[in-house]
Order: structure tokens, then sequence, then C-alpha cells
């Protein structure tokens, strides 16, 4: 037994032990034959203890990390575009990055974050009561990077410390069943969702689904102020915001709770209250598949021009958006959703727009910080499926495997991974 053990000790320490010498870097510029599953490399060889060193706006935002023949050959089975490099090499690549007069740094990630999403249990047991998907979980599982299912019952038993990420699947946070009401409400899946959710609602203490997720919004809300990361697209992020200013008020009309809307509701929305938007007003219309005039919904965006355009900042001065807007192109191609993108004039002034559709003023991503921790909305459902309808299959990831919109999606997993000095905002 304690050769065997000895033996184990013995490969494991040969496939690992460093080439002191060479690193493996790995360009993230069009060279790449595979973008997405590149950040799966990172995060793996984070699991191992090695630092990962992030080359911000070099190449296209590339990884450097310590040659291991482990690693190499991890890079080669998962299709990763890579050069072995001399130690004097990536020296000279440091050089060049560290001078004053380019815009470029270097950030060293130093532990593959915990990550959690919140989604239905209900969608992940082989059921998939709900017919949609989320980009979220198919980008992590095609990056192969792990993750954690909580829903209500996970956040309101405080178990969000345990993590280090969150992401916020498509919900309504509002309560109102993402305001399907008046084209699915005769549909099973919509049936068993509410049944569902006023069960769970019941069995922890709550006699509306509105009330539970409040209740969770304000969880998420302590979560992110304790130093929590926070990660949200299509409805989970106007529905977070809206059920924040609605704290004190009822905005669901009768078929949704069971009891009429309050009167004057846009006059009673505590802005303060909120991460993102101010001065919104919510829609009073029942069968509106809208939630309010965040989400900039009459848009006369032609498919073929509906694009945005990532920001550029300083990486020596702005390390936090520059590490979220890493990509091989500054113009990414639009995509819709329920919430598809946020009315320019209703975002909070500290709040930093990372891209944007300025002819249509409308903003698609943005980022902003509350207490020690940090959030990221990003409109849209699918960064490759442009106008997702209910019942649509998922995309195949293996077809877009250098998805300029899902890289967006990933730079925010590696970002929590960042020493901690170098990612405040």
């Amino acid at each position: 037994m304690i050769k065997r053990i000895s033996a184990v000790i013995l490969v494991m320490f040969l496939c690992f032990s460093v080439a002191k010498a060479s690193y493996i870097f790995i360009p993230m510029d069009e060279r790449q034959t595979n973008h997405l599953k590149a950040y799966g490399i990172a995060y793996w060889v984070l699991t191992y203890d090695v630092e990962v060193y992030w080359l911000l706006n070099y190449r296209g935002g590339s990884f450097a990390f310590q040659h291991t023949q482990a690693f190499e050959k991890e890079c080669l089975l998962r299709n990763v575009k890579f050069e072995v490099i001399a130690n004097a090499q990536f020296a000279k690549i440091q050089q060049e990055i560290a001078d004053p007069e380019v815009n470029k740094d270097v950030i060293k990630l130093e532990k593959a974050p915990k990550i959690a999403v919140y989604t239905p249990d209900f969608n992940t047991r082989g059921e998939r009561i709900q017919p949609w998907d989320d980009a979220v979980t198919m980008v992590l599982s095609f990056a192969e990077i792990p993750y954690d299912i909580v829903y209500d019952r996970e956040v309101l038993e405080d178990k969000l410390p345990q993590y280090d990420w969150l992401h916020l699947h498509h919900e309504d946070f509002t309560g109102q069943y993402g305001k399907f009401y008046a084209n699915y409400s005769s549909q099973p899946w919509y049936k068993e969702t509410v049944k569902r959710m006023e069960a769970l609602a019941k069995s922890l203490g709550y006699d509306k689904v509105s009330k539970l997720k409040l209740a969770v919004v304000q969880k998420v809300r302590e979560y992110v102020i304790g130093g929590g990361f926070m990660f949200a697209m299509c409805s989970a992020t106007d529905t977070y915001d809206i059920a924040l200013a609605a704290a004190d008020t009822d905005i669901a009309a009768e078929m949704y709770d069971g009891d009429p809307m309050e009167p004057n509701v846009n006059m009673k929305l505590k802005y303060d209250n909120t991460f993102a938007f101010r001065d919104f007003r919510v829609s009073t219309n029942p069968m509106e598949y809208r939630y309010s005039d965040i989400d900039a919904k009459k848009r006369r965006v032609p498919p073929q021009s509906d694009y945005f355009t990532l920001f550029d900042f300083s990486a020596k001065w702005d390390p936090v958006p520059t590490m979220l807007t890493q990509n091989h192109t500054r113009t990414v191609k639009g995509f819709m959703g329920q919430t598809t993108a946020f009315a320019a004039d209703l975002i909070k002034p500290n709040v930093i727009v990372l891209g944007e559709n300025k002819p249509a003023n409308e903003v698609r991503y943005i980022h902003g910080t509350v207490g020690e921790g940090q959030w990221t909305f990003y409109g849209g459902h699918d960064p490759e499926d442009y106008q997702h309808f209910v019942g649509d299959p998922e995309t195949d990831l293996s077809l877009h495997p250098n998805s300029p919109g899902y890289r967006l999606i990933l730079n925010n997993v590696l970002f929590p991974a960042a020493k901690k000095k170098e990612r405040k905002t």
C-alpha cells in the first residue's frame, strides 16, 4: 500500500513538475482555435494552486502560466492553441506590457473561484420544466468550469457566503412568472412552474411568491455588500432592481399573487435600494410582456446592424472594467432577450458602462460596486441565438468556440480569481 501511494505521488510530481525555464502562453486574439475552452484551461490550472497571468490587452487578453507536461497535454486535449515560450521570452512580454506608454497590464489570477448558479432545481433533474436554456450554464459546461446549483432555499439558509461568484439565472424576481400570463398561462409548463413556486414559497414561510423573491434579492444584496460577485443576464437584471425598488409596495396583479396591484405603485418605488437603475416606471399592465421601461423594448435596430461596442479602459488604472471587456474584437453582435438592453437615461451615474449601442441610445453591459462586492448586468438571452424563443433548442457551443459575446460571460467568471488589490474599482 505504501509503495502504491509513493508511486502515485511520484507520477504526480513528474506530471506537474515545472520546467523552470518555460511558460505556456495561450493567445486570445483571432488566432486562438477555441477561446471559450481557453478560459476553462486557465480555471483548471488555478485548481492546482498555480498562478495564471492574465495579460490584459495583449493579443486579445492572453493567458500564461508555468509549463508542465500535464498542462500542455490538457491544452491539446481541449484543442486550445498555445505556445511554449522560454522564461526570457515571457520576461520580455512582461517588460513590454509594463511600459507606461502602452495600454496593457498583467493581472495575477491566484485561486479558482467557487461558483454558484441560482436556478430552479426542477430544471436540473432531467425534468426541464421551463422551456428555455441559460447561456451561462451552457458556457460553463462547455468550458469545463464546475459550478453548484442553488435556489431560494439555499439563499435563505445563508449558503451564498460559501461561494465567490453567483450567477442569477433568467429569473423574474418580481414574482410575476416572467409576465408570460397573456401568451402561456394555458401551457402545462407554466401551470407546473406556478404550482411548484407557490409550494416552495409556502414551505419557506411566505404567503406569496413575490414576497419570497423579495427576501431572496435582499439576501443576494447582503452577499454582494459583504464582498461577493454577482452576475445576471436577461430578465434577472432589471427584475432584480425592480424587486428592490418595490420592496414596500405590491406591483403584481391578481392573476400573479391572488390580490390586486396597489394603486400608484410608480409613486412608491425607492431607487436608493437599487444597484443599477433609477427613475424607471414599472408596467402596470399585467398582460404586457415587459416589466418596466428599463428594457429598451421598442427598439428600431435592424438585425444586420445590431452590434454593441465595448469601451476601451486604461488597463493600468482601471483593471476591473478592462478585465471584464477583454476580447478579440471591440464590436460584438447584439442578441435579444426578455430584457435585451437598458435605457441609457435610466442608469445611475456611478455605474460603469462596459458596452453600448450608442446610435440606439441603449446599453448592453454594465458593472458596479456595492459595499465590498461587485455586480455585472448583461442584457440579452443567448449571444449566439439572435432571437431566442420559448421552446427553442439550446445553442451548440461547439459551433461557436470563438464567440465574442460568450467571452464576456467568462471574463466575469475569472474576474474574482484576481488578486484583491488588482480587482478594486
